[in-house]
């Protein structure tokens, strides 16, 4: 069986004056149904770039991007829309709500605009995040890490295949990352595909498996033990690029 997602000899090049900036080199990943992956490397590595061509938020610049075993590349625009809309969610640094709109209406979104909004299923999910007494409520009055939730829960209201964090704790202080992991952690338990993006190896302890990315290109790949994780990938990081912050 194929999997679920997969980056095949990725390059990425921006810029077109003379000096294009190189920010993938031939990156390769594999992920698997249900798997939980983190991706971490050096600022500037391709972090980002990698997870959103991975989810259709752009093209590369040679490589292929396949979700299902289908390349990305022969897809129509309308079919890319549906890949993002139905396959793969996204949940970002910056929580991105609707400030006039309760909880609930923001996680509806997705599917108001698909045209098959469910109550009952915004319940659902709103309850499988931890937050549906907060259903009623305007996102200025959350926390931090309540609001974080409501971007998980609308990334999860399609039942996409896969859900991308792009430094989904960046906002967030300590304490509230790590209740946040745990419910991603809880959605991959429940069949969820997740891949994030982190500098922080706490965060990234709770995948299954841990992707280290160097100057564009996959340099590693950690297969995390049931305890001790962030401390070996501290050791991994350090051994990988032992003069520059992760």
């Amino acid at each position: 069986m194929a999997p679920v997602l997969e980056a095949r000899d990725l390059h990425k090049r921006y810029g077109s004056d003379g000096t294009p900036v190189h920010a993938l080199k031939g990156a390769d990943l594999a992920v698997e149904a249900g798997e939980f992956v983190a991706v971490m490397g050096p600022s500037g590595c391709g972090k980002s770039t990698l997870l959103h061509l991975l989810g259709a938020l752009d093209t590369p610049s040679d490589g292929e991007v396949l979700l299902e075993g289908r390349p990305l590349s022969g897809m129509s625009d309308a079919e890319l829309t549906l890949v993002r809309r139905h396959r793969v969610g996204f949940v970002f640094q910056f929580f991105n709500l609707v400030p006039v709109l309760t909880v609930a209406e923001n996680v509806a979104l997705p599917a108001v605009i698909d045209g098959r909004h469910d109550d009952a299923h915004v319940e659902a999910v709103l309850a499988r995040v931890g937050i549906a007494d907060l259903a009623g409520t305007l996102p200025t009055r959350l926390s931090g890490g309540e609001q974080q939730r409501v971007a998980v829960a609308r990334a999860l209201v399609n039942e996409p295949a896969v859900v991308l964090g792009d430094e989904p704790t960046g906002n967030l202080d300590h304490h509230g990352g790590l209740r946040l992991m745990r419910v991603l952690a809880e959605c991959n338990r429940a069949g969820q595909t997740i891949v994030v993006v982190t500098h922080n190896p706490a965060v990234a302890a709770f995948a299954g498996r841990v992707v280290l990315l160097h100057d564009g290109r996959v340099a590693e790949e950690v297969t995390m033990p049931a305890t001790g994780g962030a401390e070996l990938l501290v050791t991994a990081l350090a051994k990988l690029v032992p003069e520059e912050t992760v």
